[in-house]
């Protein structure tokens, strides 16, 4: 995956390479800029300063109540104040985001549609299926990072687990190891539970459950010991008593969790410090000046617009600095820390 700055335009692309081959660097620049002004046609002012045109349809990889899909309309609320044409949330939800990914595959080049995809649809998902459908880095251009989300393993209290190393007792004296449960095969949850057991050199054993809220009800009931949820979903069972937080996956402790020590003070591995993230993508091949112009609008919904961080902060996400939301950064980080475990898991389709 790319993460487009650059900005391109055919046309002025073509008038450079038609002319003089020793023609000065900066030559390229001022093609590129007579272009964008019209001089060479419409072409480039239609990708670029006039962008957008109509209204950009923006693909939601999961249902509607998921989180990312709540981002998606935060985000593109931002986005249209910003932009001055509506940008239209459309939710193609099934196969863990393969759906969407296909469909964004078949769309123009042109910045018209987008889709918000998470870690799981770009670093775990095409790595899960023998017969990818799609590939995350050949097939869609990083525009920006949006949102990190916090993730907390948590014990049923059944279980009598208090701490992260009472795991390795009760693995110890349970039959095939500790239970634990994920919203699925291949799922954030599962991969990063058996991360954490790996660490601890526990045995276990994995329960998947159609969706998160089943494998939260099965946990409540004593069936599985231990699971890996978003913040949203383990807030108000901590808050209650109902489970045990045990870490956050992060580097640093959350406000929000202040007394929940991370996975990293746990377990001295910086690698398991991975929080869930969203990513705005476009069509590999989509302008410079296209993808540009979005990652302007991100950052400044982020830096200059309190209502979409306050409302960000409702459904338990982050606005991530626009430094750091170089998409095939996250990318390329996660994919290094799931594909080896899918690998050693053997849970490829």
């Amino acid at each position: 995956m790319r993460d487009v700055r650059r900005f391109h335009c055919p046309l002025a692309v073509a008038a450079f390479h038609g002319g003089a081959s020793t023609a000065a660097p900066g030559l390229w620049v001022l093609v590129a800029t007579v272009a964008a002004g019209s001089l060479l046609g419409p072409a480039c002012t239609q990708a670029g300063a006039a962008y957008p045109e109509r209204p950009v349809q923006l693909i939601a990889q999961q249902p509607p109540g998921s989180q990312s899909e709540a981002i998606s309309r935060i985000w593109a609320e931002c986005a249209t104040r910003e932009l001055g044409k509506p940008v239209v949330v459309i939710s193609k939800p099934g196969a863990n985001g393969v759906v969407a990914a296909n469909y964004l595959k078949t769309r123009p080049a042109d910045g018209y549609t987008l889709m918000t995809a998470g870690m799981s649809q770009l670093t775990i998902t095409p790595h899960v299926y023998r017969h990818k459908t799609y590939d995350p880095v050949k097939d869609f251009d990083g525009i920006a990072v949006l949102t990190t989300s916090p993730l907390l393993l948590v014990a049923g209290v059944s279980s009598g687990i208090r701490e992260l190393p009472g795991i390795i007792a009760v693995a110890r004296r349970t039959a095939g190891g500790v239970n634990y449960g994920s919203p699925g095969i291949g799922s954030p949850a599962h991969l990063l539970t058996a991360a954490v057991l790996r660490q601890l050199r526990s045995e276990g054993m994995h329960v998947p459950y159609i969706g998160e809220a089943a494998g939260v009800r099965a946990l409540l009931a004593g069936e599985i010991s231990i699971m890996t949820l978003t913040a949203g979903t383990a807030g108000p069972l901590i808050k209650d008593g109902r489970v045990v937080p045990l870490a956050t996956y992060a580097a640093s402790r959350d406000e929000a969790a202040a007394d929940v020590p991370t996975i990293v003070e746990m377990t001295r591995n910086n690698a398991l410090a991975l929080p869930g993230w969203l990513a705005l993508v476009a069509k590999a091949g989509t302008p410079g000046m296209v993808t540009e112009r979005l990652r302007e609008v991100t950052a400044k919904c982020a830096r200059s617009d309190p209502q979409y961080r306050r409302r960000l902060a409702l459904v338990n996400a982050s606005p991530v600095d626009s430094a750091l939301s170089g998409v095939s950064t996250w990318l390329n980080r996660y994919t290094n820390q799931f594909k080896p475990l899918i690998e050693q898991l053997e849970i490829t389709e």
